[in-house]
Order: structure tokens, then sequence, then C-alpha cells
């Protein structure tokens, strides 16, 4: 008994599914884009799983891509590669200003332009299971400014309540 024949399917690359590609994604630095100079900026970059169906080379397809790598760029000439996006301060449970796997601490007051590229793996589905696209897509999102100040601390000996004319009070 013969088989039925099967279309042949080109080999599929990443260029092929550009069509399919997330959005890029913004870095926020926390909290709201402000940080004071000296101590951590922590930065969060939302992306998650991204699944997409529609026609390629006139098959119908599902492609899932998945965020693989975080390449952040704080504006200050520093930056980091990362496996993780980040989370919050209070997702995580740490008090503003302390230190993040996603966090930088920037040396002076100013303005910078931060952003990340968010690098997926792919994979396509074409009705049969799913099966990996060789390399990863790297979509780069747009800058985001991080106003940095500083902070001046003084110490004093009573509390503003009690000597309201003290220093910094």
């Amino acid at each position: 008994m013969d088989e039925p024949a099967i279309a042949a399917v080109p080999a599929i690359t990443l260029t092929d599914l550009a069509q399919f590609a997330p959005a890029p994604v913004t870095a926020s630095g926390e909290p709201d884009n402000l940080g004071v100079a000296g101590m951590p900026t922590n930065f969060v970059a939302a992306a998650s799983t991204h699944t997409q169906s529609g026609t390629l080379f006139a098959i119908p397809v599902t492609v899932r891509f998945t965020p693989v790598g975080y390449d952040f760029r704080y504006g200050d000439g520093d930056s980091a590669s990362t496996t993780t996006g980040g989370q919050t301060w209070s997702a995580l449970g740490q008090a503003q200003f302390t230190p993040t796997a996603t966090s930088h601490t920037y040396r002076d007051r100013g303005t910078y332009d931060a952003s990340v590229t968010v690098r997926y793996a792919a994979e396509v589905d074409l009705g049969v299971g799913w099966f990996p696209v060789e390399g990863q897509l790297s979509i780069d999102g747009p800058t985001q400014q991080i106003r940095i100040f500083e902070a001046h601390t003084a110490l004093v000996a009573r509390t503003c309540v009690e000597q309201p004319a003290a220093p910094g009070c």
C-alpha cells in the first residue's frame, strides 16, 4: 500500500518568522523612572511568551516565542545581560533602593537613556507538534529616560518633631 505524499516544507528560519514577532519591550526603572546617584535603580522588562497563528509558505502555522535573555543598556556606558526581565521590589518583597538581579547603580546625577533588547527562542507548529527554530530573535526596545538625582543626608541629634528647625527638617 502506498503512503500519501506529504508536501515538502522548506527549512524555516527566524527571518521567515519575522511577521509573527513579539512587540518591543520597554525597560522601566523603578521607582517611576527616577533614581538616586549611588543607590540601585531597579529595572523591569515585562516580556512573556508570545504565541501567534497564521500562514507561512501557504501552510497554517502557530509560532511561539519564549524570552530567554535580556540585554539591558543603562545609558551611562554600562550594560548587563540576564536571563530574567526582573521584578518590582514589591513583588520581590524587598525595600526600595535595594539591589536586584536587574538593578543598576548610577554614579552621577543626570538623565540617561536606558533600553533593553529581549532575546527570544522560537518554535513552530505545523499541526504535528512543536519544532525549535535555530537561533535567537533579538528585539530592541525603545529608550526610556531615567532621571537620577543626588541625595544628601545629615546626622542630627533630634528628630524633626523634637526640633523642627534642625537641618533637613
